[in-house]
């Protein structure tokens, strides 16, 4: 954790903000780009991220995005499926479903990895590990009526 991330904490609560999600993410892609990678907004706000990268289930073309993760056991990372609790679900979490082969670029190492959707009692544990760096993630629960699905990224 980082000097910002109460700030990004409070940021993260508002109730508007799923509306600029796209936005931000946009912004984020910037600025990794012109950094080659090596800063982001998380990093910025001293959370942990990556860049997740699949094939979109249409398209069979490579999707980036930017997301906060939790390193967990193992050397796996998890992710939420969370969207700032807006209404949809975001579109990587279907490719991930469709496809569960991902890239990940975590702390300036690219690795191949796996998805696997947590449930049960092995997603609610994964979940109180993700609301001790984020705790927005229960917020975001609240906000919405659609499920959140959380990801335990394991190498392949």
């Amino acid at each position: 954790m980082g000097l910002l991330t109460p700030v990004a904490v409070q940021i993260g609560s508002i109730s508007w903000m799923p509306k600029l999600l796209p936005q931000i993410v946009f912004v984020d892609k910037l600025i990794q780009g012109g950094t080659r990678g090596k800063v982001t907004i998380l990093d910025v706000a001293g959370l942990p991220n990556l860049m997740l990268t699949v094939v979109g289930r249409k398209s069979g073309l490579p999707r980036s995005t930017p997301l906060l993760c939790v390193p967990y056991t193992d050397g796996s990372i998890l992710i939420a499926g969370s969207y700032f609790g807006g209404p949809k679900e975001p579109l990587w979490v279907k490719n991930i479903e469709a496809n569960p082969d991902v890239t990940v670029r975590f702390k300036g190492r690219t690795s191949d990895m796996r998805a696997r959707m947590l449930e049960g009692d092995e997603r609610a544990e994964a979940w109180r590990a993700m609301l001790k760096v984020w705790p927005n993630f229960a917020m975001y629960e609240k906000r919405t009526d659609r499920y959140i699905k959380v990801f335990q990224l394991e190498s392949r």
